[in-house]
């Protein structure tokens, strides 16, 4: 489904259960945001679809575009995998970036509904693991998984990437 479908199905939605763009987005989005998607020129995240569809009572693979029903047709795939992105989103937020490895480590294969998010929680947790390691071998180790994943995914972040380029040399240098 394109952003003009997607954003059609909201707004109907919407409508039919006589809420406005405000009563929608609450504290989690901007109505300024709600009205772009609507409109399909935004593309909302897979968290934001999923906190739409909790709102409008949709099931999330009503708003899922359809290359993604075809990867997996099942709504409690579809939901576990939105479990796994809050999971590990989560455990990156609390400083919990073992458990944020863990569970982002599933959703590595690029067919996959989170791979993006899940590549760049992995980027930015081996990244903070490197920072904090007790041994330079160990750093350097994690500083290297923290380059190679800032590279994938829509999500991409140079800055990361940067990061652990310059701490895999620092590390370097102390051997």
């Amino acid at each position: 489904m394109d952003s003009a479908e997607l954003g059609k199905r909201i707004k109907e939605a919407r409508l039919a259960r006589k809420m406005t763009q405000a009563d929608v987005v609450g504290d989690f989005i901007t109505r300024n945001m709600l009205s772009q998607i609507e409109s399909g020129t935004a593309n909302p995240s897979v968290k934001t679809l999923t906190y739409l569809a909790k709102v409008l009572q949709l099931p999330v693979n009503y708003l899922l575009p359809d290359e993604l029903e075809t990867i997996d047709d099942s709504e409690n795939a579809s939901n576990k995998d939105v479990d796994a992105l809050i999971r590990m989103k989560n455990a990156y937020k609390l400083g919990n970036y073992e458990l944020a490895v863990e569970v982002a480590q599933q959703f590595t294969d690029s067919g996959n509904l989170v791979y993006d998010e899940a590549c760049s929680v992995l980027a930015m947790s081996y990244l903070a693991l490197a920072k904090k390691a007790a041994e330079p071998r160990e750093g350097m180790e994690l500083a290297k998984k923290a380059e190679s994943f800032a590279d994938k995914g829509i999500f991409a972040k140079r800055e990361v990437r940067a990061s652990a380029v310059l701490l895999y040399d620092e590390l370097s240098e102390k051997l």
